[in-house]
């Protein structure tokens, strides 16, 4: 059976990065590889076993543009309004909550924010398939 252990995305600024993804999800670094052209840093906490993988190209001065085909990375958190109001108040501008219904029940309470790259990242409420 297969694991899903990491999703990757191309970042201009190693710090820049580390450090939204430290204040937003608790994602501390577990590894980091530098080569000759480019450095991998892998960020996870304790919760999970996935990660995220930053690839840093060395020399790159134009921000990646996600592109088209990108959708969004997705966390789940235990009160999804309290963490918006600390996106908020650390400026991360995240959308206002939002809540999902399908055939009539909630399916999901949740927010959007970007990372310092423009990658997008959906705040899921704990509950459900959610978890």
């Amino acid at each position: 059976m297969a694991k899903a252990i990491h999703s990757m995305i191309r970042v201009l600024d190693e710090a820049r990065s580390v450090d939204f993804y430290k204040l937003a999800f608790g994602l501390d670094i577990a590894d980091r590889y530098a080569f000759d052209g480019f450095t991998l840093v892998y960020l996870r906490n304790a919760d999970a076993d996935f990660e995220v993988e930053l690839t840093i190209n060395h020399g790159r001065t134009e921000p990646y543009a996600p592109g088209d085909g990108y959708g969004h990375l997705a966390f789940a958190v235990e009160d999804v309004r309290a963490e918006h109001a600390r996106f908020t108040a650390a400026g991360f501008a995240p959308t206002p909550v939002k809540e999902f219904l399908h055939e009539g029940a909630l399916l999901a309470t949740f927010f959007f924010v970007a990372d310092p790259d423009g990658y997008k990242i959906e705040v899921l409420q704990m509950a459900g398939r959610y978890r």
